[in-house]
């Protein structure tokens, strides 16, 4: 088994915003295989199981805000007794150019909340990665701000086409190990 989460915030003011890119992902993935999400209470998160080629997979995406999203994913690996490297987390990367997208098996948090819950609540660094970059602010604009906004449409197709990726590098670890997916889609 093995669980793709988006990291993001519920409620709709921050649907379209740099930080949710991680749900927008998970929403996409969703689609693209037939599925809808649903609340789960225990989990804290939209939630969904799908069976791909053989493999059952979860799509997940807490909905305890950015800072706690480590106890939703806590609460799904504790509950299947999932190990790390069957996690996938997908997130926005301030230090990455719009759309570019980067996989990789573990590291720190590099300064994002979202991921630094995960650590603390999993008690490693070792889970895959999926960081889709957002670019830095504007000079002058603080980073929560920037994070909270929406994209403008010159930002909006290269980071369609970063989903995409996404959604191609899931299909891809479904059916094998993640070091193909970072070869294949990075």
């Amino acid at each position: 088994m093995k669980v793709i989460v988006g990291l993001g915030n519920p409620g709709r003011k921050y649907t379209k915003t740099r930080h949710n890119v991680g749900f927008m992902a998970i929403d996409d993935l969703a689609k693209s295989w037939g599925e809808k999400l649903k609340k789960h209470t225990n989990f804290r998160a939209e939630y969904t199981e799908v069976i791909r080629d053989g493999e059952k997979l979860i799509l997940l995406k807490p909905l305890t805000f950015m800072n706690l999203s480590g106890e939703s994913v806590r609460a799904v690996a504790n509950y299947y007794d999932l190990d790390s490297e069957d996690i996938l987390v997908v997130y926005d990367d301030l230090d990455l150019p719009a759309g570019t997208v980067k996989y990789r098996k573990s590291g720190g948090h590099g300064g994002h909340n979202g991921i630094r819950s995960l650590i603390d609540q999993l008690g490693t660094k070792q889970f895959n990665r999926a960081r889709i970059g957002i670019d830095r602010p504007p000079e002058g604009k603080a980073v929560v701000d920037y994070v909270l906004s929406k994209f403008d449409k010159r930002e909006m197709d290269d980071i369609q086409d970063a989903r995409e990726n996404v959604v191609r590098a899931c299909e891809t670890w479904v059916n094998d190990d993640f070091d193909r997916v970072m070869n294949q889609h990075n």
